[in-house]
């Protein structure tokens, strides 16, 4: 079964050249997608994989991703990582996931996917804690500046790119 079955994506990507020169990767083919997994250490979700082929990473027009535990009642997610090793926003790329864990200290739960406008304070993971390196991970939003606090956002990544909105 195919991902994300009747989600309308028109609309859903930013379509600017920094988010072509930054983020967005070449689709990616079964070879790559293996390398990085073997990279990172963990097993993508088919739902990831399958937004991935679709396009490869990139910012969002879709930003906003309600639940409650914030002032604003949700969080902005600016971009979405691609599978790749070229671009400065992909997961194996300068500012990748191994980056963020490496020389921030933010935990090694999973893998880094997402940015919020806080300038690196705060990413979303696929949390792989609860299932292991092969399994289903949830979404989370982890805070630097509460002392590395993991909030959940969505049982898994196809939930959580359903439950993007599009920006104000």
């Amino acid at each position: 079964m195919t991902a994300f079955q009747g989600k309308d994506f028109t609309g859903f990507w930013e379509t600017t050249p920094y988010s072509e020169s930054h983020y967005r990767e070449i689709r990616p083919d079964v070879q790559l997608i293996t390398e990085i997994e073997a990279e990172l250490g963990y097993r993508f979700p088919d739902a990831y994989v399958d937004l991935m082929r679709r396009q490869n990473g990139g910012l969002l027009n879709h930003q906003f991703f309600p639940f409650e535990g914030e002032e604003e009642a949700g969080i902005f997610v600016t971009g979405i990582m691609g599978i790749g090793r070229t671009k400065m926003y992909s997961l194996c790329g300068v500012f990748g996931s191994r980056y963020w864990i490496r020389e921030w200290g933010y935990p090694p739960i999973g893998i880094v996917i997402g940015q919020t406008p806080s300038a690196g304070h705060q990413l979303i993971f696929m949390d792989y804690r609860e299932c292991g390196s092969t399994g289903e991970p949830s979404v989370v939003l982890v805070d630097q500046e509460a002392n590395y606090k993991i909030t959940e956002l969505a049982p898994d990544f196809e939930s959580f790119i359903r439950g993007l909105r599009k920006k104000q």
